[in-house]
């Protein structure tokens, strides 16, 4: 990167399902916040910088007092940052919240605008919608999504929209009642998707972001084999595929998407593992900014699975799979540039960085890792 100018860089953000533009600053450095699980070292929202001509990042600081702010997102405009609060017990009742702050832009602080209820326990995961009018919340213990509109300067206010998933799955342990996982937009901001671990089911609903509601799409969903337990997606940079995780079965399905209808066609499922791997489960997919490749974490094996994506078919082929340098690898993220891989490694405390080959796909450490507690999320922000 040039050193002596402002660089916009385009990238597909997966988790957020839409196009968010994210500069990088004269000295090529990204601001990055992690989201984490609370406990007695472990006291909220970290951040940190990443240097892209080197790859190292920063050594890490609090940005915010939060509890189990595990899944974070960022608001279009880059000065907000929403948390979910994966509790089950937020303000006298038996649900989860999600908390809204503002981004000091100078020094990457945060300050906590307000709370509101996710309106089901143990929520996991949101997005802001591309407009940046809505959160949309996925609430894993209640089985439940919600949208929670935000105002102008940056509050949430009550949720707009709630539904609760019903049925069940084959294995009776896990999949006893509905777990919303996940929830997603799709680029065009009128279709948002939920992956439902309980259900074996991607829930597809309407979005209107104006009356930020939601309502059940037709087909109301895509379906992956009994058993495989659904947790997360990515949107491939053209629109045109879905490539979700299967936590239970430690597996990949890619789906061709139809914008017109939103509907989830599978084109095939492969394994994210090289052997069996007992106690395997499987956590994020990223798509690499390029579109050409696509990765998904491995827990228990500790890995980044390796894919290489044909535009023309959405089809993955394995390319191989690399050490996240830690255990029990949750989330991670793809710096714009597409240069670097961010792993966060919840049970070993850390963040590693790996280096992305922009022809092969292939990842290598780059020696460069920070200590941060029960670290399960990563997301980039531009230093203005």
């Amino acid at each position: 990167m040039n050193r002596l100018c402002t660089k916009w860089l385009i990238v597909l953000t997966t988790v957020f399902g839409f196009s968010d533009l994210i500069q990088a600053d004269e000295a090529g450095k990204l601001r990055v916040y992690f989201g984490t699980y609370t406990n007695q070292t472990t006291k909220g929202i970290y951040s940190s910088t990443l240097d892209l001509a080197t790859g190292k990042l920063s050594q890490p600081e609090l940005a915010a007092e939060a509890k189990s702010p595990s899944f974070i997102a960022i608001h279009p405009n880059r000065q907000f940052l929403y948390a979910v609060s994966e509790i089950s017990d937020f303000q006298g009742k038996s649900v989860g919240g999600v908390s809204a702050f503002a981004i000091d832009a100078a020094s990457g602080r945060l300050k906590l605008l307000n709370q509101q209820s996710s309106v089901g326990a143990g929520p996991c995961h949101l997005v802001v919608d591309s407009a940046g009018k809505n959160v949309l919340v996925a609430n894993y213990g209640g089985g439940s999504v919600a949208v929670l509109p935000i105002t102008a300067d940056g509050n949430l206010t009550l949720a707009s929209s709630s539904i609760q998933h019903h049925g069940n799955s084959v294995d009776k342990q896990r999949q006893e009642g509905p777990h919303a996982h996940s929830i997603n937009l799709d680029p065009a901001n009128k279709f948002a998707f939920a992956a439902d671990l309980g259900l074996d089911k991607v829930l597809i609903y309407q979005f209107e972001g104006a009356k930020g509601s939601l309502t059940a799409n037709d087909p109301p969903a895509g379906l992956l084999a009994p058993g495989s337990g659904p947790r997360h997606l990515a949107f491939h940079p053209s629109g045109k595929y879905v490539f979700v995780n299967n936590e239970m079965t430690s597996t990949v399905t890619s789906f061709a998407y139809d914008p017109v209808r939103g509907s989830l066609t599978e084109i095939h499922t492969l394994s994210t593992l090289p052997q069996p791997t007992p106690g395997n489960s499987t956590a994020e997919t990223v798509v690499h900014p390029s579109g050409k490749f696509v990765y998904v974490s491995n827990r228990g094996h500790d890995s980044l699975a390796m894919f290489q994506c044909d535009p023309a078919t959405g089809r993955l082929t394995a390319i191989g799979h690399q050490s996240t340098g830690g255990k029990t690898p949750r989330n991670f993220n793809i710096d714009p540039s597409g240069r670097y891989l961010l792993a966060a490694n919840q049970s070993t405390n850390n963040v590693v960085v790996l280096r992305v080959d922009a022809s092969s796909g292939k990842l290598t450490p780059t020696g460069d890792s920070i200590e941060v507690g029960s670290p399960v999320c990563v997301r980039f922000l531009s230093i203005p």
